[in-house]
């Protein structure tokens, strides 16, 4: 049994091109496509399998396209546990403008699933032959999965006991914490709906995510804040990582290569702050990756050394 099990329950494969400008009515000549496997738990799979991590993940196919993703996520050497889905897989595109430097992101919703369907990826994750260490559930949820689909694989996640590590939002993500994970990552903008109010400071920043670990709904909150680094908050420590000074060629999947550092490190037996290290180094190596090629791991060895962060003092709740 591998050490991590990534879950996807909304995959796709991830279309991008670059085009001279983006202009409405007019044909737009772009270059070859380039493919690449996608969805949060797809995502953090490829860079954990990428920084030496052993993964397998779970996901449902559906028609040509649920084919080629598999065949993309296993010629990356990550395991596959497929289900079968009634309807195609779906796409997303993504448009490099380069007169600009501009992305255009256009994602699907995916199409409905049958309660047979994601009960069926359920299954696949309920009837694992052995535990790993980590079960990471990260991406939306598509038409047809309830609202708590997150928070029955934390459940699952528990029976087995791994370690359960969420990325999701909305709905989703309250049902999921609502339940208890033992790591959560939102970005300051999830946070901030969760919580119901602006989270425009270092202190109310560190007091939502220490609220979040008092309760029990986390044992470990990590907030992205992009251009101005991230937090790690548990329910004694709190680290700042400061932002690295980098150009930014795409930003597209860098949260997902944060959460596939910190996991792949964790599962690496490293500490909880050097495990945050790996990840904003990792999500900073990702911006230098254009399209959805996510991070690399000579640029995450490459920039480690830079990362910077320290110990803050908790705010007072």
């Amino acid at each position: 049994m591998p050490d991590i099990v990534t879950l996807t329950i909304n995959p796709a494969v991830d279309i991008f091109v670059n085009v001279g400008r983006v202009e409405p009515t007019r044909k737009m000549r772009c270059s070859p496509p380039k493919r690449d496997p996608g969805g949060g738990g797809i995502n953090v799979a490829r860079v954990a399998q990428r920084l030496g991590g052993d993964v397998t993940a779970i996901y449902p196919i559906g028609g040509q396209i649920g084919k080629l993703l598999q065949r993309l996520v296993e010629l990356e050497g990550i395991a596959s546990l497929v289900t079968p889905s009634h309807v195609e897989t779906r796409e997303n595109f993504t448009a490099f403008e380069e007169t600009t430097g501009e992305q255009y992101r256009f994602v699907l919703p995916g199409s409905r699933l049958h309660r047979a369907e994601w009960e069926a990826v359920l299954d696949r994750l309920a009837t694992l032959a052995s535990k790993p260490k980590f079960v990471v559930a990260s991406g939306s949820v598509p038409p047809g999965a309830p609202d708590d689909f997150f928070a029955r694989v934390a459940m699952h996640a528990k029976a087995l006991g791994a370690k359960t590590v969420i990325d999701t939002s909305g709905p989703a993500l309250n049902e999921a914490l609502t339940e208890g994970v033992t790591l959560v990552k939102p970005n300051l903008v999830e946070l901030s709906e969760y919580v119901g109010t602006p989270l425009d400071s270092n202190e109310k920043q560190v007091a939502a995510c220490r609220k979040l670990t008092l309760s029990g709904r986390a044992e470990i909150v990590a907030l992205t804040l992009g251009e101005n680094g991230a937090l790690l908050v548990t329910a004694d420590h709190a680290w700042r990582a400061a932002p690295l000074q980098i150009e930014a060629v795409s930003t597209v999947g860098a949260g997902d290569s944060f959460l596939g550092g910190m996991v792949a490190a964790l599962a690496d037996s490293k500490p909880l702050d050097e495990a945050f290290r790996v990840a904003v180094a990792a999500a900073s190596a990702a911006v230098l990756t254009p399209g959805t090629g996510l991070c690399q791991p000579h640029d995450v060895k490459r920039l480690l050394p830079e990362v910077k962060i320290r110990e803050i003092e908790a705010a007072t709740l």
